[in-house]
């Protein structure tokens, strides 16, 4: 029973990369240069996705793909940042997976985009493991949450791309051990991009707007 069980999981995986490797060439073709952003509940996924599109408005044109449980209510906010958005309800799927993502680029006018921002479902578990077809993954921690995550949830910060913590206007008043922080972190990815910032006061995202225009930049420059 465990054997077909396994083995059950792992067609469902590949059929996924599959499709995962499907969506990387349609985003390829168009010029779209893309992310996953993972987070937990209230890590602040959304609000650097707001900030994100403000701020880059007048540079890049962008297109948001919002996945949670129900509601809309996290495209509406993309939406009202500026961006083009869909919203993707998983009806109590705790990740976002290669086939939604499809149907969602089906609804986007691509070729009209230079940057897809993909808010997957708060989640510190569930993401890690299914590919979305993005080029790379974001991780955003934030400073409420504890310093103990990368050791509670190793997966999940073992293969992220860039890692962006959230909150640190609020390092003066909430117990969080940044040393403690760090060495979890490194030992699980070693030298993983790091930006420190604060969705709320500004703090730190100049760091993240000039490599995110780098990167798009540098990827639509090779294609």
């Amino acid at each position: 029973m465990t054997t077909k069980r396994i083995a059950v999981v792992e067609n469902v995986l590949s059929a996924n990369d599959r499709l995962a490797e499907d969506n990387r060439r349609l985003l390829d073709s168009a010029r779209v240069f893309a992310l996953n952003i993972m987070a937990s509940p209230g890590a602040g996924k959304t609000s650097l996705i707001e900030q994100t599109v403000q701020r880059l408005a007048a540079e890049l044109r962008v297109g948001v793909i919002e996945g949670d449980l129900a509601t809309s209510i996290d495209a509406e906010r993309a939406e009202a940042a500026g961006a083009v958005s869909v919203q993707i309800n998983t009806g109590g799927n705790c990740h976002l997976e290669a086939p939604m993502v499809r149907d969602a680029l089906a609804q986007l006018p691509l070729n009209e985009m230079d940057l897809l921002i993909i808010e997957n479902v708060g989640n510190l578990v569930c993401p890690a493991g299914w590919k979305l077809g993005t080029h790379l993954n974001v991780l955003v921690a934030s400073v409420p949450e504890g310093a103990d995550k990368p050791y509670k949830y190793p997966s999940m910060y073992n293969d992220v791309d860039i890692l962006v913590v959230n909150k640190i206007d609020l390092l003066p008043y909430v117990t969080f051990d940044m040393d403690f922080f760090k060495r979890g972190v490194e030992i699980l990815n070693p030298g993983v991009t790091t930006f420190p910032l604060s969705c709320r006061t500004g703090e730190g995202l100049d760091a993240w707007l000039n490599w995110l225009k780098t990167s798009v930049a540098d990827f639509r420059s090779t294609r």
